[in-house]
């Protein structure tokens, strides 16, 4: 058989968010592969009306006509039994978002394989993206490993370095990995095709768990220095956001979420940390343990977000009390 009337091997993709569909597409631009069906988590209420919205995957395999299958796990004997219908030769898995049981793992001949944000075993888990920005990485990346029982424990198959630059937020790092994840993939099935692909076990001794994040973990502590505040903000960008409580409106206290920023001058000896000093162009000066953090932008509970400027003018002018300086006065009045 000449190698253009080779059977393209059967795929069965599973992912849920934008970071799967990055994979999904990449998949349905090669053309050594056929996608028989996508699977993804239900759809779910989100926003503030809590209207069901499907998910990035599943907007992506509508576009292109696939099958959808949409179970909430795999306990149900007849959803495992629609997916070894489809007879697929390989499971691609990408943020699927589900455990999947052994019993699914083994209906594909070739096994699965699945697309993780991290250098493995470092950063196993739900939030390798944010984990490695938050602890102040200067490198992650993408592997490809090969499926088993385990949480991220299976061989490594494909792996790729990505630096992260000091001002990289979730968001970004995000994005970029997507994109190296949906070229990797196809690279590992391609060395696989050639019989080039080499399975590598993971170092188990050095694994590290990236778990999943929290809201309570968005509060700032300023006594900490600047770069552990600047990671713990970009990190956490755009969800689920950085904020802390200021006083200056009254004992309750106004819930400010604020955005990434950058580091600013050595604060002077004596300096509270939480001690807003001033604005530089149009961002707000706290001091840090070490140095002032320049905040962008800040979003008070209820109102709509305010550059750093505009919170100092009209926040400042009209209040008292911690994180304040003395007569405070609107820069260029």
């Amino acid at each position: 058989m000449a190698e253009a009337e080779k059977r393209r091997r059967k795929i069965v993709f599973m992912g849920t968010p934008d970071f799967a569909a990055a994979s999904l597409s990449h998949l349905l631009d090669w053309d050594g592969c056929q996608v028989v069906g996508v699977y993804c988590q239900p759809d779910r209420p989100c926003g503030r009306g809590q209207i069901c919205k499907a998910p990035p995957v599943k907007v992506l395999a509508l576009k292109h006509g696939l099958p959808i299958f949409q179970p909430s796990n795999f306990k149900n004997q007849e959803d495992i039994a629609t997916l070894a219908s489809l007879e697929p030769d390989l499971l691609v898995v990408a943020a699927y978002g589900l455990i999947l049981p052994q019993d699914v793992l083994d209906i594909p001949n070739l096994g699965a394989i699945n697309v993780h944000a991290s250098l493995l075993p470092e950063y196993r888990g739900a939030a390798p993206i944010q984990r490695a920005i938050m602890d102040g990485l200067p490198v992650t990346g993408i592997t490809i490993m090969a499926m088993e029982a385990g949480l991220d424990t299976g061989d490594i198959l494909l792996q790729r370095s990505l630096a992260i630059d000091i001002n990289d937020t979730a968001q970004s790092l995000h994005d970029e990995l997507a994109e190296m994840g949906g070229r990797l993939v196809v690279e590992a099935l391609q060395k696989m095709e050639q019989g080039r692909l080499v399975r590598i076990p993971q170092d188990h001794h050095r694994a590290t768990y990236a778990k999943k994040l929290s809201k309570e973990e968005g509060r700032i502590d300023w006594n900490q220095p600047a770069w552990t505040v600047h990671n713990q903000i970009r990190g956490l960008f755009p969800w689920p956001g950085s904020w802390f409580d200021w006083h200056g409106l009254g004992k309750k206290g106004l819930r400010l979420t604020i955005h990434p920023g950058t580091i600013g001058e050595p604060v002077p000896e004596n300096t509270a940390p939480g001690h807003i000093a001033g604005v530089v162009e149009h961002t707000l000066l706290i001091a840090c343990q070490d140095r002032y953090y320049q905040v962008p932008v800040l979003k008070p509970a209820g109102s709509k977000a305010l550059s750093g400027r505009e919170f100092y003018c009209g926040y400042l002018s009209r209040c008292a009390g911690d994180y304040l300086l003395q007569d405070p006065v609107c820069p260029g009045d």
